[in-house]
């Protein structure tokens, strides 16, 4: 059964994400019952996940600030200040920051892929190992649902 959960700005995970950007996890499986994650990157230009697709859920992107170039299905599209997009599970896509910082709010329905990127991101409230890097592991990926079919574009 599903509760009330809230948490302040500065309750929420702080991870560090691809590029030295970071990933703040607003709401995860435990908050939500299994039904949602919603995770708030603030990243910088060039920034670009592999060319994957969910097994499990889909996935909204909410570009607040900022712009990017998304990839669904190897159709290519510009996403401005504002603007969303809906990408269903087991289609291949991937975005690439193209303004210089960008808030980009990330939904996933159902939740668990927080876990992946628990797993692969650093807690920044945990000291930072030297030459730290996050690299995407295929295997990681895997275990969470989402498939790399390609290099970042």
């Amino acid at each position: 059964m599903s509760m009330l959960y809230l948490a302040q700005p500065e309750q929420h995970q702080q991870l560090e994400w691809l590029d030295g950007g970071t990933l703040a996890l607003l709401l995860d499986a435990k908050a939500t019952d299994g039904q949602l994650m919603i995770g708030r990157f603030d990243v910088a230009e060039g920034e670009a996940p592999p060319y994957h697709k969910h097994t499990r859920e889909d996935e909204i992107f909410l570009l607040i600030k900022g712009t990017a170039l998304v990839w669904c299905d190897d159709q290519e599209y510009e996403l401005s200040e504002g603007g969303v997009v809906f990408l269903p599970k087991l289609i291949p896509h991937g975005y690439r920051i193209t303004s210089k910082q960008a808030d980009l709010l990330m939904i996933n329905t159902p939740a668990g892929i927080e876990g992946m990127f628990r797993e692969t991101g650093r807690d920044k409230s945990t000291p930072r190992p030297p030459d730290f890097e996050v690299h995407p592991d295929p295997a990681v990926s895997e275990k969470y649902g989402s498939i790399i079919v390609g290099p970042p574009r």
